[in-house]
């Protein structure tokens, strides 16, 4: 028999076990950091041409002219209401911030103070009682709180810090129209609301309109940009510097005679500019495989940007700009893109049951998945594997002694719906397959 002294303590089982938990953490751990600049495998095995996806497609939208109604009448829909289409109480959502921990751009929690300047100055005792009209004479934020500053949860956990400014509720484009609600206390900012969104615009971005501009304004000839990123310049003026700004896909250009309109400073509020045919067509843009192709292209790889922010695009507003030359109008979230076409819920189903039912009845190009927080564009498949275009942030980790983590991506990228699967730490509770809740067709409006 063994003497007492020869049995193992449960102080030195404990400090075996220990040991080997550490061994194990600090080689998960090196092994996770030595993946982060490699490139996910499914940005290698597909494609990254749109061309690849869209050249055999056979896809045809019934009643175009009908979406494009539907668009008109949403995007003008600020200058065809009274008021602001929200309660005071709706309006003033972003108060739900003062009552969390939220960190500045300095990495210091946000003191009280900070927020009772913000909620004095956001002026909501006037809502609803200047109701002007108005449009964006530059592409703009729409922020929660009328200030420039930045509000992050805890930089230090994945998936926020920056890029996540909970202070940017959306960005919009020039030629945007506007109603305004009230202005702030320090007459800086106007709270409006736009075809997407509610917020904070700075003063010096919009330009007040009457009932005179509005009417030279709806030409009943719209053109939209088709290209990203061109710049629109002012040759008509004396000027020494003639830009006015850079325009992304989405915006759109009334047309009279060979000129196009823009919002501006001048006296009358409009300008005539010249914008070349090949970065502009005429709404709606024929949906047929090469024009996807063409348009598709000059949004892979833009930088992800939460909310619109830099000027950059998140998973929803690449969603509702690839439509919206179609005359497709989509709402600005996701969860708000799923509300208006034909939706089936698919939270019910396993894995391979989405994947089964995606491949059997989504529609390349017309169809839209689904997930808590974001959204994808479904383009076809290969070798029976579903495949979404989309701009995305990151993969889902698990990091040292097993804490969340991210291997970013952080741009519009084609994927299957398990990108970086193949990652020694790839988190597999919470792949964009297992959290797929539901598909949406496009090519079909809600009953």
């Amino acid at each position: 028999m063994f003497s007492s002294s020869s049995k193992p303590s449960i102080f030195s089982k404990f400090l075996n076990n220990l040991k080997y938990i550490l061994i194990f953490s600090i080689v998960f751990f090196f092994t996770a950091c030595s993946q982060k600049d490699v490139q996910i495998a499914d940005l290698k095995n597909y494609s990254q041409n749109p061309f690849s996806y869209t050249k055999d497609l056979n896809i045809k939208l019934e009643n175009q002219g009908d979406y494009l109604d539907d668009y008109l009448k949403n995007f003008f829909l600020p200058w065809n209401i009274k008021e602001l289409s929200y309660t005071k109480s709706e309006a003033s959502w972003g108060n739900i911030y003062t009552k969390k921990q939220i960190y500045l751009e300095n990495h210091n929690l946000a003191p009280k103070e900070w927020f009772e300047k913000q909620t004095l100055n956001s002026n909501f005792n006037d809502y609803n009682t200047i109701l002007k009209k108005a449009i964006t004479r530059k592409n703009s934020n729409l922020r929660v709180f009328p200030t420039k500053d930045n509000m992050f949860f805890n930089p230090l956990k994945a998936g926020e810090g920056f890029p996540f400014d909970y202070n940017q509720n959306s960005s919009i484009k020039i030629n945007t129209p506007l109603l305004i609600s009230h202005y702030s206390k320090d007459k800086a900012w106007a709270f409006v609301q736009s075809h997407l969104a509610l917020g904070w615009i700075r003063i010096d971005n919009i330009t007040f309109v009457d009932e005179d501009f509005i009417n030279k304004f709806k030409t009943n000839d719209y053109y939209i940009s088709i290209k990203e990123s061109f710049p629109i310049f002012n040759i008509t003026k004396d000027k020494n510097i003639p830009f006015i700004e850079s325009i992304k896909i989405g915006t759109l250009f009334p047309k009279m005679g060979e000129k196009y309109l823009i919002a501006s400073n001048s006296k009358n509020g409009i300008e005539k500019i010249d914008i070349d045919n090949y970065n502009i067509s005429k709404l709606p843009l024929s949906l047929t495989n090469k024009n996807l192709s063409l348009l598709a292209r000059e949004f892979m790889g833009e930088l992800y940007s939460w909310g619109g922010l830099n000027n950059h695009r998140d998973c929803s507003s690449f969603t509702q700009d690839f439509f919206a030359p179609f005359g497709i109008y989509l709402k600005r979230n996701s969860k708000e893109q799923t509300l208006n076409h034909k939706y089936i819920d698919l939270s019910s189903f396993n894995d391979e049951e989405k994947k089964e039912f995606i491949l059997k009845n989504a529609i390349p190009f017309l169809s839209l998945v689904y997930l808590k927080g974001h959204i994808m564009l479904y383009i076809g498949n290969k070798n029976n594997e579903p495949l979404v275009m989309h701009n995305m942030w990151g993969v889902n980790t698990w990091e040292f002694l097993f804490k969340e983590g991210r291997h970013v991506v952080g741009k519009t990228v084609i994927t299957t719906l398990e990108p970086g699967s193949e990652l020694f730490n790839a988190n597999k509770n919470k792949t964009l397959l297992r959290r797929i809740q539901g598909i949406v067709f496009l090519n079909e409006k809600k009953d």
